[in-house]
Order: structure tokens, then C-alpha cells, then sequence
């Protein structure tokens, strides 16, 4: 599958988390990951750095940004503090906006979901799926999805500010932020072992985890920015009740 298809896919399977997906390739891309030699103490310290790095998704604002092989991209401001969201969802020219306020949210899309028009929405919150994780509560308020990315290093190696390593790509699974399916043939082994890079500031912070591609898979990367950045949401006038076919579209579809 070429990320271009992988992005199509992603396109007609109506993905509307606050996040991305793409799917594996089955054509042989000749880029194999660089062993990085950790010992366990090693990696355990990088992982604990990333997860630090992390705090300010509770604690202030933030923007994040996710872009899978510059198919599909995302852009989210969030205050958890103050329960304000907005997020950008981009595939194939397609938008979908979500805004959030307090247990409020509202979605308008350009996709050609059945059943569903193009105006905006108000969603249900007791009818969203799980897989559709739109929410102020602490271990799902991050757009960027970073706990499923630390959780799925393999070996990490902490150079100051930056970290480097490998991660089962395997094992990130779908939510917020960057998702990553099998192709028809599943996962290719070398998927288990890719590479990846991660970067601090100044203060600590997580700004950047980057997936380069390799082994059959696209890239992909995540930063954050715009720490304390007033986050300023509206609810968009007019907005209508969801009609019931769009809840079973909600998210990645299994």
C-alpha cells in the first residue's frame, strides 16, 4: 500500500478522531532501522523523561500538530485546564473541524459520510464510541496521543534533550494522534524494531517524537508547541443534533 492509498483508505473510511491512521505497504522499501544498543536502565530512563515531558498536557495549553507522510494532517489547541478544544483534521483536500467546550462538542465534516450532511453538528457525549476519544479527563485529553507512542518503545537512548531509539510499531494501536493499521498482509516484521526520535526543550517538555519511513511504513510525527497560548473557542450558530447514522462512523472503524 502506498501512503498516498494509505491516506485514500483513511479518507473513505471516514477517520474522524483528533487524530491520524495509515496503513502498512506490502512493497519491499529497502530502509532498514538502526540498532540502537540500550541497556534497560537506559531505555527506562529515556521513557521516564518522555512521560515527564508530557505534565504539561494536564497543566497548561498547548497546540499539537501530527503528519502522516504529508497526506493527512492534524492541528489541535487544547486547555485541558479550561475545557476549551478545537482540532483540524486533513486528508485528500477533505476537512473536519471539532470544537469542544465544556461537555460540548461539535463537528462539522467535508467527508461523504452516509446519512450525514455538512453542517454542524452536536454530538452526544453518551453516544460517542470509545475509539472516538473526544474529552477533557485526564488520559484522554491529548490530541497527540503520546502515552501510546512511549508505551510501544522497544529501546531508548537519552542524549541530552534528544532521544533516540526504536519502537513496535506494532503496538501503538488507534486513538488520538498518530494510528497506524496493518496492510492485507499484516504488519512486516521489521515493524517491531523501527526507528524513532524525540526531543525536549529547554523546560523538559516533549516537542517532537518523529517515525521516519522505513521498513514497508510512513512517516510520521508529532510536536507540540504554543505552551500557554489562550485557546479561544465558539459555538458555531445554527448547529443541529447528529443524526444517529453518524455515531457508528465515529472513529477508526475497528
Amino acid at each position: 500500500m502506498t501512503r498516498r492509498a494509505a491516506a485514500a483508505a483513511i479518507a473513505a473510511g471516514a477517520l474522524l478522531l483528533l487524530g491520524c491512521s495509515a496503513g502498512a505497504r506490502t512493497e519491499n522499501e529497502p530502509a532498514p532501522a538502526p540498532t540502537v544498543s540500550a541497556h534497560a536502565t537506559t531505555t527506562a530512563t529515556a521513557i521516564e523523561l518522555l512521560r515527564s515531558g508530557t505534565a504539561f498536557i494536564d497543566q497548561t495549553s498547548f497546540r499539537a500538530d501530527v503528519d502522516i507522510a504529508s497526506q493527512v494532517t492534524t492541528l489541535s489547541r487544547n486547555d485541558n485546564v479550561n475545557k476549551r478544544a478545537v482540532a483540524t483534521i486533513s486528508a485528500l483536500g477533505r476537512v473536519t473541524e471539532i470544537r469542544m467546550i465544556g461537555d460540548d462538542v461539535y463537528l462539522r465534516t467535508e467527508l461523504d459520510l452516509p446519512g450525514v450532511g455538512h453542517e454542524w453538528l452536536t454530538l452526544d457525549p453518551a453516544r460517542v464510541p470509545s475509539g472516538f476519544a473526544v474529552s477533557f479527563a485526564p488520559g484522554r485529553n491529548d490530541p497527540g496521543g503520546s502515552a501510546r507512542l512511549i508505551d510501544a518503545i522497544v529501546t531508548a537512548r537519552a542524549d541530552g534533550p534528544h532521544i533516540v531509539g526504536t519502537i513496535d510499531l506494532t503496538r501503538i494501536g488507534s486513538g488520538n494522534g498518530i494510528s497506524l493499521r496493518p496492510g492485507p498482509d499484516g504488519f512486516p516484521d521489521s515493524a517491531r524494531s523501527n526507528p524513532f526520535q524525540a526531543s525536549l526543550d529547554a523546560d523538559g517538555r516533549l516537542v517532537s517524537f518523529s517515525i521516519p519511513a522505513a521498513n514497508g511504513m510512513p512517516n510520521a510525527s508529532l510536536r507540540y508547541s504554543d505552551f500557554g497560548a489562550r485557546v479561544d473557542v465558539t459555538r458555531p450558530p445554527g448547529a443541529v443534533a447528529a443524526p444517529d447514522a453518524l455515531y457508528p462512523q465515529l472513529g477508526l472503524g475497528g
